[in-house]
């Protein structure tokens, strides 16, 4: 579409303004009185030339080893060109002019070749920044589908991720016959709900976001005791910022899978803010397990990925552990 609307504009400006300014370059209040239907034939040649050389697109031919095509295409405009620079001359030029008539024929030739050149090479020119212009736009677009199925795999890579630890969660409630089974399932099928409603959405507002990690965090209390203590802390001035969906549940995960104790006392912090369209968010927990070495950090690295997809320079995240406390920081400008 960008391409087509500044090709319009360039055929407009040629045709309405460069043109009739280069075509008054020669004695046309001449031609318009001995030789008018030379002067029509000799304008109309000029329009002609310039949009076959656009509409046949010599340099995407030739980028498509259509050599036998621009032969014949190039062949044809010299045809053309020879056949008006020998226009027959008119029998009151020839009367009223000081120069022989093989003289005027040999300079109105020079004429017409010259112009060729002139159109040809400004068509050339134009037709061969368009196509270029056009390979850049066809490989942003390429780019732009891979990166969007690149996030597709990294989402769907996340979902069953995150889906099978709450059923973990979920199965410990029930072999406990925990009261706060029912509850637990009902705040999961509302996190289902979410999850699927959002599954085509590349952005939703940082509302949503914010209630489905709170969902999710009841969820996962349900299955603490009394040594698990959670923070969660949201300060936002913008509720319809957008936002992926779910690039920041993996890292709340994390702190529930590797931060509780049902023996020791523990915390987990989580804080999101959000300020002038950037988004900060914060988890730290204490380090009550410790993933095995030879298992690898999809999730995170999921996210990281995604975040890089959708956020080019435009995010920043640091992941640490001092003192068996885990931090994760993460700032996103969102736009």
């Amino acid at each position: 579409m960008k391409s087509a609307k500044i090709s319009i504009y360039i055929d407009l400006l040629f045709c309405l303004v460069l043109l009739p300014a280069i075509i008054m370059m020669v004695p046309v209040d001449k031609w318009y009185v001995h030789n008018i239907w030379f002067l029509v034939t000799f304008i109309s040649y000029l329009y002609l030339l310039y949009f076959i050389y656009r509409k046949s697109n010599i340099p995407s031919l030739i980028m498509r080893r259509r050599y036998f095509t621009v032969l014949l295409i190039v062949l044809l405009m010299i045809l053309i060109t020879t056949l008006v620079g020998d226009f027959p001359q008119s029998d009151s030029i020839n009367r009223n002019s000081v120069l022989d008539i093989d003289t005027r024929q040999r300079i109105r030739r020079q004429t017409v070749w010259f112009f060729f050149l002139i159109v040809s090479g400004f068509s050339l020119t134009i037709e061969l920044t368009i196509e270029l212009f056009r390979q850049i736009i066809s490989r942003q677009e390429i780019e732009a589908e891979k990166n969007k199925a690149e996030l597709a795999l990294y989402k769907a890579q996340i979902n069953p991720h995150f889906l099978f630890n709450t059923l973990n969660a979920l199965y410990g409630l029930v072999i406990t016959k925990s009261d706060k089974a029912e509850s637990a399932f009902m705040k999961f099928s509302n996190i289902l709900k979410y999850m699927y409603a959002h599954t085509t959405s590349l952005t939703i507002p940082v509302s949503s976001e914010i209630d489905y990690i709170r969902q999710y965090v009841d969820l996962q209390s349900l299955r603490l005791n009394h040594h698990t203590h959670v923070e969660f802390d949201v300060q936002a001035d913008e509720h319809d910022v957008q936002i992926p969906p779910m690039i920041l549940i993996t890292f709340v995960e994390n702190a529930f899978k590797y931060g509780t104790s049902s023996d020791e006392d523990c915390t987990i912090s989580i804080r999101i803010a959000v300020k002038d369209g950037t988004l900060h968010f914060e988890t730290e927990n204490d380090v009550m397990k410790t993933p095995p070495k030879d298992e690898p950090a999809i999730g995170i690295e999921n996210c990281r990925k995604r975040m890089e997809l959708l956020y080019p320079d435009r995010f920043t995240l640091g992941i640490s552990e001092h003192d068996r406390k885990f931090r994760t920081s993460l700032t996103i400008r969102l736009r």
